[in-house]
């Protein structure tokens, strides 16, 4: 039944672009704002373990914070997403690139995948990061593939559980 629910809703996040872009960006909004809740529990909690707590504290706060300024500020979420997302890839293809160098200096083998896979990253992120409009559109496109494609997967599963 949960397959059926994720393809159906992959389907209509393909058919409703825009609708689907702005419940992204209410999501995102909302996952800063419990983000930010659960950091400053978390620091709260752990102050007496934790050397840096003040730190944890601080980012709590930093994403609490920001949370209530994208919600209440709507057309500030749907401007900010498409660099949230671009940024978020730049930093991580950058790491991919610094580990298959690492793992280079350790004469992993296959490290040159990963660096192609970041230098890809990073040219990518540079795209969404130049054309907001067509980052918006990607972060659509892929949040729709990746639940048909969980949908698929739990069907898929359930057959095979089935047997």
């Amino acid at each position: 039944m949960l397959g059926i629910l994720f393809v159906v809703l992959g389907i209509w996040v393909f058919r409703t672009p825009i609708a689907s872009y702005v419940a992204l960006a209410f999501l995102f909004a909302y996952l800063f704002l419990i983000t930010g809740i659960l950091e400053i529990i978390y620091a709260v909690i752990n102050r007496n373990f934790l050397d840096g707590w003040g730190w944890a504290l601080a980012g709590g706060i930093m994403n609490l914070l920001v949370g209530i300024l994208l919600l209440a500020r709507g057309e500030l979420t749907l401007l900010i997403l498409p660099f949230f997302v671009g940024f978020g890839l730049l930093f991580r293809s950058t790491m991919s690139i610094v580990w298959a160098v690492e793992l280079r200096k350790y004469r992993i083998p296959n490290w040159a995948g990963l660096l192609v896979i970041g230098i890809l990253g990073v040219v990518f992120s540079f795209i969404l990061l130049w054309n907001p409009l067509f980052a918006g559109m990607t972060i659509v496109v892929y949040t729709a593939l990746a639940l048909i494609f969980a949908g698929v997967s739990y069907i898929y599963t359930a057959f095979q559980l089935r047997k």
